[in-house]
């Protein structure tokens, strides 16, 4: 019986056995066949298949976004506009999240400086603004 044990894919794919066991437990990887002596014996493109799952990650998609690209890729109805409909609405959420990342930072900024840094902790200007009641 042919195959790459979990220890080679992990290791061709740069990822930890445990990550390919979850991704497995996930359905983005299939479980493999058995060896006669009970190893798991992973089809070479397993490999190719992880890395499209860490890329993905790297650009900001969720495991449920990929199992809808790799269910896409998979479908031979879909069209590129389909998976570019995915990328676009993945741009979205990131300018979400820097607009949320910036408005963050420009609180802190401004409770930093209104911070003498010379106080005592218990008129901490920083720790009063965090203990305050939200105003509506």
């Amino acid at each position: 019986m042919d195959g790459l044990t979990i220890g080679e894919v992990a290791k061709l794919a740069n990822v930890c056995i445990e990550t390919l066991r979850y991704y497995e437990r996930q359905g983005l990887v299939a479980c493999p066949p058995r060896s006669m002596s009970n190893y798991r014996l992973y089809p070479a493109e397993t490999v190719r298949r992880v890395q499209f799952i860490k890329r993905a990650q790297y650009l900001g998609f969720s495991l449920k976004d990929i199992t809808e690209l790799l269910a896409l890729r998979a479908e031979p109805t879909a069209r590129c506009v389909d998976v570019r409909e995915h990328a676009l609405a993945k741009i979205h959420d990131i300018e979400e999240k820097m607009r949320v990342l910036q408005a963050m930072k420009k609180a802190l900024v401004q409770l930093v400086a209104a911070c003498a840094g010379d106080s005592p902790i218990t008129d901490c200007s920083i720790l009063e603004s965090l203990d305050a009641e939200e105003r509506v």
